[in-house]
């Protein structure tokens, strides 16, 4: 290395795209990113009303003043308001207007869920003609406006959410009408326009249940919680630990980016933020120091989709599963705990498996940041730390949360007080606070839209009973066998999963496919988990793949090229949700320490084989007859007997079973011999 060389910096691998690009493919790659940014007095006029809103869920939430219904509804009045005032209809809408037609689809979206509240305000001081006091026998006005306000949710979700999960909700709809008319286990009696309109508008089991009361109260502030993360620049210290930690190891930048993507993503809550986020720092950073353009937006696709299944947090679910199964939150970090970790490793190791084989070396150390300054800023994790413990101490997730704001919060005014006493202008002010609430109000509003339709989903399948139903009937079709009917459901929950945010993800599988599972005996939990995994690996499986498309639109690579290179780094979800649905220890459930220090060996000893077989590399290159280019012809067949060899010792060594764990070991002790023989015996020849 010469002397420029060994000094330059780490800037010569960073991106060269500017902030205002990096926007400008947020915009263009994340739907909820694509938001109008107003000038003038329209600014004013949102900055009043994300403000308002913020307030009001704090207010909501420290009182505990408002009822459940009241605060629902006014906060998907703010959602609906907020939606139509920030997005335009299309992507090719001009960003820089405000036409009527939003305004006012904006005012009656809003005003459709003040009649709720309002209706509700009056019912509280005794008057006889409300909502309540009619429930049942509701008036011709009742369903025109439920009408009008679920089709405008329906037109928020097209241009915010997409399509997928908009076609998904109106097919169950389509459902309530049509069922009297269909065959077999979907038929049911038939219900009106009246009972479907009012079931989904107006009682706490439709649009207003579970996913919007959880979106209005501990979901919000996890968001903000993020907002402020991002905020204090406590995201960009975990990226510099992770390049401290791992930047100066065989591709590095790679190891950063699945590093960085577990910490992050589980508070981020979107696969697609998260991979264009850390991505536009990790990705070139990849392709400059030789991986592959559709690797490299892969890696960071996979890594940052696999944050949604990093305990403590997983995107906000774990704290919906908790309340789904009504068990204790912290069952449900240890139950995620070594699934995560089998699903972090196997990237990790083809991560490394590819730099090995094409001699990827890590970057100088010179050019890393320094451990030491970095551990003197160990005080910015003080945040996570607060949630997690008051979380493992029994404490509800808003209190968590709340507690999570406020240490933020003063870690931000320390920054800026250290920044005064030496000087420097304050990097968190009050300006930073007000933006901070505008991000928050912001971000909610597609999370709150797809738990909206969540509702509509999980409104239809209370109303006709279709969950029992449509469990009954995967069970049926894979005639009562376990294996089939997981895979049945493991592509139902792919399909459900398709563009849908973390919460309302594990919200519409859990209750639409897990109850299928469940039926055949198996663990509550493992079913949930089993749910919850393919439909957020969804964002990395073709067609939809959108956290692929985001990470080869960073990368330059061909979108459906990434997306399989993606699948291929998460296979581990592909198989892991499986071996615990057979023996649920994997979770935790039911285990001894012995025997939980067992599988996470094993199972990782497994991750290694089923690595080795899809690289094709591990100490050498694979194929017993890898000597020299000459034999190139006579290598596919042995290449491919090697690879399943290593997949199987994988497999059997990841079932948490000790017969299983003894063969799949001593198989791979033999394969890995044979390998370190092989790589000796070229050693010697060159």
């Amino acid at each position: 290395m010469d002397k420029k060389k060994k000094g330059e910096s780490i800037d010569h691998l960073l991106p060269t795209t500017n902030e205002e690009e990096m926007k400008k493919m947020m915009k263009k790659l994340d739907k909820d990113q694509a938001y109008r940014e107003h000038k003038c007095w329209r600014q004013y006029i949102t900055v009043v009303i994300s403000v308002c809103f913020v307030f009001f869920q704090f207010y909501a939430t420290l009182t505990g003043h408002i009822t459940a219904q009241v605060l629902r509804a006014s906060h998907l009045a703010f959602v609906q308001l907020l939606a139509f005032l920030l997005f335009p209809p299309s992507k090719k809408s001009p960003k820089n207007t405000l036409p009527w037609y939003d305004v006012a689809l904006g005012l009656i979206g809003a005003a459709c869920w003040l009649y709720i509240v309002i209706n509700f305000q009056m019912y509280a001081h005794g008057s006889t003609n409300t909502l309540v006091s009619r429930t049942g026998n509701y008036t011709t006005v009742d369903v025109i406006i439920g009408v009008i306000g679920i089709l405008i949710l329906f037109e928020s979700c097209r241009r915010i959410v997409g399509l997928p999960i908009m076609i998904i909700a109106a097919t169950f709809v389509l459902y309530a009408f049509t069922g009297k008319y269909l065959p077999g286990f979907l038929h049911h009696r038939g219900y009106s326009l009246q009972r479907v309109v009012c079931h989904l508008f107006y009682n706490t089991e439709g649009i207003m249940g579970v996913p919007i009361g959880a979106c209005s109260t501990f979901i919000f502030l996890f968001i903000l919680f993020g907002a402020l993360l991002d905020k204090t620049g406590i995201g960009q210290f975990f990226i510099d630990l992770c390049n401290a930690i791992a930047g100066g190891a065989s591709g590095g930048p790679a190891k950063v980016a699945v590093l960085s993507s577990a910490l992050l993503g589980t508070v981020s809550g979107s696969s697609v933020s998260n991979t264009v986020g850390s991505g536009s720092f990790t990705i070139p950073m990849m392709k400059k120091l030789g991986y592959k353009s559709s690797f490299a937006g892969a890696v960071e696709a996979a890594a940052s989709t696999g944050g949604q299944l990093m305990p403590p947090i997983m995107g906000a679910a774990a704290f919906l599963m908790a309340e789904s199964l009504g068990m204790p939150y912290i069952n449900i970090v240890k139950a995620a705990i070594i699934p995560a970790l089998l699903y972090f490793t196997g990237i990790f190791i083809t991560v490394h498996l590819e730099a090995k084989k094409l001699g990827l070396k890590g970057l100088p150390r010179e050019q890393l940041p320094k451990v030491g300054p970095l551990l003197l800023k160990s005080y910015m994790i003080i945040p996570l730390i607060v949630i997690i413990v008051f979380l493992c101490m029994g404490k509800t997730a808003v209190f968590a949360a709340l507690m999570g704001i406020l240490s933020c919060l003063a870690v931000g005014i320390g920054i800026s007080v250290s920044d005064l006493a030496h000087g420097n202008k304050p990097t968190f002010g009050s300006k930073d606070i007000i933006q901070v609430m505008c991000t928050g109000a912001r971000n909610i509003i597609s999370v709150a839209i797809a738990c909206g339709m969540a509702g509509i989903i999980i409104g239809i399948v209370t109303l006709t009973g279709l969950g029992l139903k449509l469990g009954a009937g995967l069970v049926s079709l894979a005639h009562g066998k376990l294996f089939l009917t997981l895979v049945f459901t493991m592509l139902a929950s792919i399909i459900l999963g398709m563009g849908a945010p973390t919460t309302a993800n594990y919200l519409i599988t859990s209750t639409i496919t897990a109850a299928a599972i469940i039926q055949l005996n198996v663990e509550p939990l493992a079913a949930h988990m089993f749910a919850f995994y393919f439909g957020i690996i969804a964002d990395v499986t073709p067609p939809v793949a959108l956290a692929a498309i985001a990470g080869a639109a960073i990368a330059k690579a061909k979108p459906m090229k990434t997306a399989v290179n993606a699948t291929k780094l998460a296979i581990g979800a592909f198989i892991i949700p499986y071996m615990f649905v057979y023996n649920s220890k994997m979770l935790m459930i039911n285990a001894s320490f012995t025997s939980i220090m067992s599988i996470i060996i094993t199972a990782l000893i497994g991750m290694f084989g089923i690595s080795v077989a899809l690289e094709g590399y591990g100490f050498s290159f694979t194929g017993f007859l890898h000597d020299s280019k000459s034999s190139k012809g006579l290598i596919l067949t042995f290449d491919i007997i090697e690879r399943l060899l290593f997949a199987t010792a994988g497999l059997l060594c990841i079932v948490p079973e000790t017969k299983s764990d003894v063969i799949g070991i001593l198989m791979m002790a033999v394969l890995v011999f044979v390998q370190i023989a092989r790589k000796r015996r070229q050693g010697k020849k060159h």
